[in-house]
């Protein structure tokens, strides 16, 4: 055990979640892929005011040597995953190294007690904190930077992660669509077919005139449709609130849709513009004068050539009608109107053949893969 490393555990006061996360400007200085995560914005996932820690708790360490911060990670306990999961899980998350295996296998070791000390027998991660945040440790793409709110870390973690004694869990995909090789007059005509099908459903989109009231709605599919997905954890009410005020100023209209069958939402969509593209000049701060060239994409003067699409699901009863692909036809029509040429459609799970080949049928092609991995402890 190498003695000059020390591990220090941390409070998630703001002085100390400032440490934790400063930590990433030291490992991605020299990255030129790395978009630094606002911090003021990340911030808030630390705090009482985040829902989560009514049903979960989280430790944070730091490793330093010789004075100086050298390693990060989180350790995770969330009371509705195990209940959902029916297993005793922890997860590991916010883990960032120098390329020193001495590091990692200390901070390892530290969750690894604090696991077990807690009665757990099984670790996940990375998840940031949870499979409804930014989740998985980017495995294959590192040529690109990340769209926003994926995930993004040095080659070398694949090594550091495995040799603590990881194995895959799952395999999360992100695809690339080049809009100006999607066949968008034949997709237009399929979109048009599919809604003569199903005469009863109605595609709208969501406005923000409309966001409160239709986040009920909102709230009743993401649970339902995603239910069966390996990992799926029900967001509360407050978690959804609380996601949907963190991400209300980048919304667009015209990336958010529904399917209703009369007034019953039965399929929803959230794509974004991939503010990442905008954001990354900024290197995580507001308060700088490079924000001036951020101002006219958040008030959508502007709008990135990417967008991401997050989230498309239907209820199970309405799967397999085509209804998934009129409404992701009807959201790159909003974004190719605004000067969107690229988009990524992330994540999805490597055993989800439907959604997979809805993305192929249109162009897409997996271009990153995420691992979440797995250990006993």
């Amino acid at each position: 055990m190498s003695t000059d490393i020390q591990i220090v555990p941390l409070s998630r006061n703001s002085r100390d979640v400032m440490r934790f996360l400063k930590l990433s400007y030291r490992i991605y200085r020299d990255d030129p892929n790395w978009v630094a995560p606002l911090l003021m914005d990340l911030k808030k996932v630390f705090t009482d005011a985040n829902p989560l820690f009514e049903h979960a708790v989280m430790q944070l360490w730091i490793a330093t040597r010789h004075g100086q911060d050298v390693g990060r990670i989180a350790g995770i306990i969330d009371r509705n995953h195990n209940h959902v999961a029916k297993e005793p899980a922890a997860f590991f998350g916010f883990f960032e190294s120098v390329d020193d295996p001495a590091v990692s296998r200390r901070l390892f070791e530290t969750v690894f007690g604090w696991v077990r000390q807690a009665g757990l027998q099984r670790l996940l991660g990375p998840m940031n904190p949870t499979t409804n945040d930014e989740c998985g440790l980017l495995v294959e793409g590192f040529d690109s930077p990340p769209v926003i709110m994926m995930t993004y870390n040095p080659r070398y973690y694949v090594t550091l992660i495995e040799a603590a004694g990881f194995r895959k869990a799952k395999d999360l995909l992100a695809f690339h669509m080049d809009l100006s090789k999607i066949p968008m007059d034949r997709l237009r005509r399929i979109a048009t077919k599919i809604k003569q099908r199903n005469p009863d459903l109605v595609l709208r989109p969501v406005r923000r005139k409309t966001l409160a009231q239709d986040l009920v709605k909102v709230k009743e599919v993401y649970n339902a449709a995603w239910e069966d997905n390996w990992g799926f954890v029900p967001m509360t009410d407050a978690e959804m609130d609380f996601m949907a005020e963190r991400l209300k100023p980048l919304l667009m209209e015209g990336l958010i849709w529904l399917a209703e069958a009369g007034t019953e939402p039965v399929g929803f969509l959230l794509a974004l513009p991939d503010y990442n593209i905008v954001l990354k000049p900024l290197k995580g701060r507001l308060l700088t004068p490079k924000v001036l060239g951020f101002i006219p994409y958040l008030l959508g003067w502007k709008c990135p050539p990417r967008t991401r699409v997050i989230t498309l699901g239907m209820k199970r009863e309405y799967r397999s009608k085509g209804l998934e692909s009129a409404m992701l036809i009807e959201g790159l029509k909003v974004g190719m109107d605004a000067g969107v040429t690229e988009s990524e459609a992330s994540w999805i799970l490597e055993d989800n053949v439907m959604m997979c080949r809805v993305l192929e049928a249109i162009g897409g092609r997996a271009y990153k893969t995420y691992r979440l991995y797995e250990r006993q402890v």
